[in-house]
């Protein structure tokens, strides 16, 4: 019996230390896991609020102004438009009615039967018939000397010059003087507080060519570019800035030309060349990234 109970005291004392070993050991591991868990959300919103918060990136606004000059004369048919228009005219003149010219010229003809026949007396017929005035009209055409497509312009390459590639449209470029560089581009002006964007536009045409009469389409941009100034180049002028966002308004010529071809009286469009280019030549003076986006808002011009 004594046995028995000492036994049964022995495991007692066994299962109580093995809960008291458990409870020690969870308790423990709780207070580590308390020590080196992750911060908690109003831990980290309080690390973010003593940090300084970011400057934001001041950009320079300019105004590009995209000069174009629309096509003065028709392009040249090409083999398949030329065969089209011969078929057309073709088919328009089998099915169509006589005219009065053509009326007339067979009235003329059964008249001068007639004539011929002693029917009518010469004097009753008409003095000047349709057959005398196509006579007149041919020599009139053959007296006529038509303009040639090639203007002097063209034969000496005269990019300043407009009056060049008469059937196509010409872009203004200018070399604009962009930090201590110039470079090709439209030309473009910082924009000034007070002005609106396109009133930045409007001044930057009466900089850059005052003697032109242009129509700018819209008060919205057509198109957008942006780039960050080289630190090499950083002036004065852009110090706090980090580069320049350029939005593009779209203009037409009206008349006039361009006669200070050298450079610009306002040193904010200061510049020392000029062309006006065909779509095919901007690509030798633009850069590539600045080229795709002009091209962008442009008409393509099929060959």
């Amino acid at each position: 019996m004594s046995l028995t109970v000492r036994t049964f005291s022995c495991y007692l004392l066994r299962k109580s230390s093995r809960q008291l070993s458990s409870r020690f050991l969870s308790t423990s591991s709780i207070s580590s896991q308390s020590q080196f868990s992750s911060p908690s959300k109003s831990q980290l919103s309080n690390q973010q609020s003593s940090l300084p918060p970011l400057a934001p990136e001041k950009w320079d606004l300019y105004a590009g102004v995209v000069l174009e000059r629309k096509p003065v004369l028709t392009p040249e048919m090409t083999p398949l438009e030329k065969e089209y228009s011969t078929l057309l005219s073709k088919y328009e003149f089998e099915l169509s009615k006589k005219s009065s010219h053509e009326v007339r010229k067979e009235k003329d003809s059964k008249t001068i039967e007639k004539i011929k026949s002693g029917e009518i007396d010469v004097d009753q017929a008409a003095s000047i018939t349709a057959q005398d005035e196509e006579d007149l009209w041919l020599a009139e055409l053959n007296q006529f000397k038509f303009s040639s497509r090639k203007t002097d312009a063209d034969k000496n390459n005269d990019q300043k010059s407009l009056q060049r590639a008469l059937d196509s449209h010409l872009l203004l470029l200018i070399e604009q003087k962009l930090g201590n560089d110039y470079k090709w581009i439209c030309p473009q002006g910082i924009w000034r507080d007070g002005e609106t964007m396109r009133q930045t536009a409007d001044r930057v045409l009466k900089e850059v060519c005052p003697e032109i009469k242009a129509k700018v389409l819209g008060n919205a941009p057509w198109g957008f570019y942006k780039y960050k100034y080289p630190k090499r180049s950083v002036t004065s002028q852009h110090l706090s800035s980090v580069g320049a966002k350029i939005f593009f308004f779209k203009a037409q010529v009206i008349s006039g030309e361009i006669q200070n071809k050298t450079k610009s009286k306002d040193k904010t469009t200061e510049y020392k060349d000029l062309a006006w280019l065909t779509r095919e030549e901007l690509i030798s003076k633009l850069q590539p990234e600045y080229h795709k986006q002009i091209s962008e808002f442009l008409i393509d011009e099929e060959n």
